[in-house]
């Protein structure tokens, strides 16, 4: 009958548990690990390894030596099962074994036979040289026609003398080429050994798992522990389909995650998942001090060359730790099926999500950011434009939602596509369920948005000239040019004072605003309203400041 045992234990229990969970005649058994799961946090990752291998009976030291350095030794956790009972007793992680010393003597001693052989080498080819130089000046500075008192030779000792000089250079060159291969050969040889013998101890940590069996039996070991270079940051894309007058839009919301690892280790065809746990932030919320206020002590004056002067500390330094394309495609005549993603499986808790990434993933060290789809969701929005004319009086597409589903969105980059068409970039904050979320489309040019100054005056009040005034109106006209009825929300602001000196009043003839101080800011105004299809919509807003006259003014945007 099968039996299980699994047992959970940290390495911070090996001092205190080693001696007698290992008994000091457990055999050292090697074994190979694999990565089989990984799950990315914002801030790290959980690397789970299985090691599948044959177990004797009795007690066992498993001995890993592919466990990436950048490892958390107190997060390593083994579970494991097998044919017979185990019981698993010890984990911890050390650097790997100092391999035994290499023999620098006779390293050093045959690099520096090599070197001579160079040297000897180059003093073939300096030599073949010189004697190629002797045979091209000697061609030069007697010719081969003329004899010692001018006479002309005969022809067969032109041939011979040419023979002569043709044979010497053509031997200095076979000469030289010959050296200077050997003298490759020889540099190759030092390249290998210059590399052995600064060659580095092996970057992997050794894990040790203390395992007993009641019998020989195959086993399976999964190991898991965390890692901080890894993360996985929330991307967006927002597609609107803006509908028509007989078709209510349409907003897709999909979510991506873009993973990037710089682990040191490759995850080949892994099991993948990304979480919304925040494993670097600790486990508790800071303690807090008690806040005393009290009198600053002034210092002693000291004599110049104390003891206490030569004895201040100095102040230490810190240093603040340093911290996919796009496809195109071509519109075919034909129709054609969008082609679909797969989605992640989520696993919705009371504290965290867990999307799991379908099928198997691969991704190297350091091989640069992978984004891939966790989930999608289609919802009705409610479409209105929203603009603030007072700085740009562009009309801007805004689609509202909902959030439906039981797990928030994180704060992320989002792609904004209108009708097909990529429009530009905005960013998420932290929603939750049952959240209003607005996503700006891009500017509307079928709203004409026009705001005129009316009147600005500045003079002074009251019978005696006691207090300076400034008093401005203003009128936006909106034109619809849809052939649909749209809602429209039109911003201004209100000068908004800190002084009691200084009062702020809205002129009578303004429109009536719909919201004041809106979304909790002080003095920003919004006249929302649905304007039918070619309909003219007109706001008038007027406001004075009544200030005391030796005093000046000025109006900044608030912090």
């Amino acid at each position: 009958m099968r039996t299980i045992a699994k047992c959970l234990v940290t390495t911070s229990l090996v001092l205190v548990t080693a001696a007698a969970a290992a008994p000091s005649w457990a055999a050292d058994v090697d074994a190979n690990s694999a990565i089989d799961a990984v799950t990315v946090y914002p801030d790290g990752g959980s690397i789970t390894r299985v090691i599948a291998l044959d177990l004797p009976s009795g007690d066992s030291t498993l001995v890993a030596k592919d466990f990436p350095p950048t490892l958390d030794p107190s997060s390593l956790r083994v579970e494991g099962e097998g044919g017979a009972k185990l019981t698993i007793g010890s984990i911890d992680a050390r650097p790997p074994r100092a391999a035994p010393p290499i023999n620098l003597p006779e390293i050093d001693k045959r690099i520096q036979a090599l070197k001579d052989e160079r040297g000897n080498l180059q003093g073939s080819i300096d030599a073949a040289n010189a004697r190629r130089k002797f045979a091209e000046r000697f061609a030069e500075a007697s010719p081969a026609g003329i004899g010692e008192k001018g006479e002309a030779r005969p022809i067969s000792e032109w041939r011979a003398a040419f023979a002569a000089v043709a044979e010497e250079i053509a031997t200095a060159d076979t000469a030289i080429r010959e050296a200077t291969r050997k003298q490759r050969d020889i540099d190759r040889q030092i390249g290998q050994l210059e590399a052995e013998r600064s060659a580095k101890p092996p970057s992997k940590l050794e894990v040790r798992i203390d395992v007993a069996a009641a019998a020989a039996t195959k086993a399976t070991l999964r190991v898991t522990y965390n890692v901080r270079n890894a993360r996985w940051l929330p991307l967006y894309d927002a597609r609107l389909d803006t509908g028509t007058k007989d078709r209510k839009p349409q907003l897709e919301l999909v979510r991506r995650a873009e993973i990037t690892q710089a682990t040191g280790e490759d995850w080949s065809n892994v099991s993948l998942g990304v979480s919304t746990v925040r494993v670097s932030r600790g486990g508790s919320a800071p303690e807090l001090n008690s806040l005393v206020v009290k009198y600053p002590q002034i210092p002693k004056p000291l004599a110049l060359g104390t003891a206490s002067d030569m004895a201040m500390p100095a102040q230490p330094m810190t240093r603040q730790a340093q911290s996919p394309a796009m496809a195109k495609a071509a519109e075919a005549p034909e129709q054609r099926e969008r082609a679909d993603e797969q989605q992640a499986n989520a696993e919705i808790g009371d504290f965290q999500a867990v999307y799991q990434i379908s099928g198997r993933v691969s991704l190297g060290a350091n091989e640069g950011a992978k984004s891939l789809l966790i989930s999608s969701m289609t919802v009705t929005p409610d479409l209105a434009i929203r603009a603030a004319p007072v700085v740009d009086p562009t009309a801007y597409l805004e689609a509202s939602f909902k959030l439906a589903e039981d797990t928030n969105l994180l704060p992320g980059k989002v792609a904004i596509f209108r009708d097909g068409t990529f429009v530009g970039r905005s960013k998420f904050s932290t929603a939750a369920r049952n959240d209003a979320i607005r996503l700006g489309f891009g500017a509307d040019d079928k709203i004409k948005i026009e705001r005129t100054v009316i009147r600005q005056n500045e003079g002074t009040a009251g019978v005696i000239a006691s207090s300076k005034t400034d008093a401005r109106s203003f009128r936006t006209v909106v034109r619809n040019g849809h052939d649909f009825p749209i809602r429209i929300a039109i911003e201004d602001q209100l000068p908004v004072s800190e002084n009691e000196d200084i009062a702020v009043e809205m002129l009578p003839s303004t429109t009536p605003p719909t919201s004041t101080n809106l979304h909790d800011k002080r003095g920003v105004l919004e006249w929302a309203f649905e304007a039918k299809p070619a309909e003219v919509k007109e706001i008038k807003f007027g406001w004075r400041i009544r200030w005391p006259k030796d005093k000046g003014i000025v109006m900044t945007p608030a912090g």
